[in-house]
């Protein structure tokens, strides 16, 4: 006869070809032996052994819970829903998505190893590869995220790893996944994608040819701007072989506390990327048709360079980013224009985060990207026009009436 304890943990266990919105609902742990509905949040950071042995054992295994810097309830469980949501083997969480960087780094290269990135990547991406792992012996190329022939020619007998942000920030450039997994395996090299912008909600890159996939948990994840956390998802060997023992080591380790808010942010994932991305392809269309916009980075426009890749890797939706530059004829004209449209705003939040149910709007010149090198700045394609608007949920008529505040009281370009 089954022990009540069987029935709990057999309860837990998902039927098999469950779909995406109900993982990122019920992928978890086994709820503990008071039956709770919600994730338990697990505020401890040492946990009580029954004996020697069995501690010794945990210890040496690293495959139950002994310190929370190596494991943790809460965090095992949103790591195990990720998981399941990219379509992953496993998944590991980190502090921040910057962290979780660090951490694929620190796992996979070594002094004399060769990265290829994109060069439109987030400004602190690009400082982390071309900067700081420099000083470690790590030499990164810097390529079009568009070009597949510079990607292919970027690759070099040391090259280990391509390193692909799709769709880009502030941008919007989609590369093709599947296309650049071929030129990394082809290499000897793997592929992670940074899935922050898309979410599994639209997009699963594993399932294009990717090795691993890496999470700014910070933004949709999460989704109203709450915790700051990370994750990598790959395959066992990658993520438990690999990335966990260096996790251990150096303590790059999420909170409890973070981990369960993220939790409860991916049960409605799904239904705030698609409310978000039908938002912002309204907003894109507006700023189109506006005679102070020079042009509007946003995959969902049919203008967009990649928007049929998009369609197609993307669920067929565009996301909630977009970005557009403003007419004007120097870059001192433009900075000043793009400041009097952000400044002029009542409703949107100036932030440099994303991913909020709040829209937020911010100067990506002078926020994500103001670490750069101006030269730096101008091969990404980053004017001092740009702006960049992540799209929440207020009503869309209040956003686009927010932004016209600004664009019609431009003075004349």
């Amino acid at each position: 006869m089954e022990s009540d304890e069987e029935r709990r943990i057999a309860r837990a266990r998902l039927p098999e070809g469950v779909r995406p919105e109900t993982l990122a609902v019920r992928a978890a742990l086994a709820p503990s032996q008071h039956g709770e509905n919600s994730e338990g949040l697990f505020l401890t950071s040492a946990y009580v052994q029954p004996d020697a042995a069995t501690s010794a054992k945990r210890f040496a295994d690293m495959l139950d819970f002994t310190y929370s810097r190596t494991s943790n309830p809460t965090v095992r469980s949103l790591e195990m829903r990720l998981a399941a949501m990219e379509g992953a083997e496993a998944a590991i969480a980190t502090t921040t998505g910057m962290s979780a960087i660090l951490l694929l780094i620190m796992g996979l290269l070594k002094a004399g190893d060769h990265v290829v990135c994109s060069r439109s990547v987030f400004g602190s991406t690009i400082g982390l590869f071309g900067k700081e792992f420099a000083k470690f012996g790590v030499e990164t190329s810097f390529v079009a995220q568009t070009d597949l022939a510079e990607w292919r020619a970027a690759m070099r007998p040391t090259t280990k790893l391509l390193f692909a942000e799709t769709p880009t920030n502030p941008l919007t450039d989609v590369c093709d996944i599947a296309a650049l997994a071929g030129i990394a395996h082809a290499g000897g090299a793997l592929l992670a994608v940074d899935n922050t912008f898309c979410t599994p909600a639209l997009q699963r890159p594993l399932s294009l040819g990717a090795d691993v996939v890496m999470h700014a948990a910070t933004k949709y994840l999460d989704g109203q701007g709450r915790v700051m956390a990370g994750a990598l998802c790959g395959s066992e060997a990658l993520i438990n072989g690999i990335m966990a023992p260096v996790l251990r080591t150096v303590g790059m380790t999420l909170s409890p506390f973070n981990a369960w808010v993220v939790l409860k942010g991916l049960e409605t994932l799904h239904l705030r990327m698609k409310a978000q991305s039908d938002q912002a392809l309204a907003v894109a269309r507006w700023l189109a048709a506006r005679p102070e916009v020079a042009r509007v980075y946003y995959p969902g426009l049919a203008t967009h360079p990649q928007h049929d890749l998009a369609m197609r890797q993307q669920s067929g939706l565009g996301g909630a980013v977009l970005s557009f530059d403003l007419q004007a004829d120097t870059p001192e004209a433009a900075r000043a224009r793009a400041f009097h449209v952000i400044d002029s705003t009542r409703v949107l939040s100036i932030a440099t985060n994303l991913g909020d149910t709040k829209s937020i709007i911010t100067h990506p010149a002078t926020t994500s990207h103001g670490r750069l090198s101006e030269a730096q700045r101008q091969a990404a394609g980053i004017g001092q026009g740009m702006v960049r608007l992540a799209v929440g949920l207020e009503h869309v008529d209040d956003i686009t009436d927010d932004l016209l505040r600004g664009l019609a009281t431009l003075p004349t370009a």
